[in-house]
């Protein structure tokens, strides 16, 4: 069973993932047991933010500030994708 991830939750990526550059490829890779996946833009830009400081809502408000959007489709838009990630176990809280 999946953690809910609420605007509180401080996600972190989860034990075994890991977020690296592959230099010889020129994109940045999720490596996990097993598994590789290479993040689109969007996901790399939360994936960047999970500090296990920051709170969603501390995420969504970097977003928001960072690249002046309404912070509601921000949201929305990380809530998915953490809640993707955090089933796929890429992500906890």
């Amino acid at each position: 069973m999946t953690a809910v991830l609420t605007p509180d939750s401080i996600p972190r990526l989860a034990r075994g993932m890991k977020l690296r550059e592959d230099t010889a490829r020129g994109q940045w890779v999720v490596l996990g047991p097993e598994r590789m996946f290479v993040p689109d833009e969007i996901a790399l830009e939360v994936l960047r933010l999970l500090d296990g400081t920051r709170s969603v809502d501390g995420i969504v408000d970097e977003l928001a500030a960072r690249y002046a959007a309404p912070r509601g489709e921000i949201a929305a838009d990380v809530a998915s994708l953490l809640r993707e990630l955090a089933e796929k176990g890429v992500v906890q809280a």
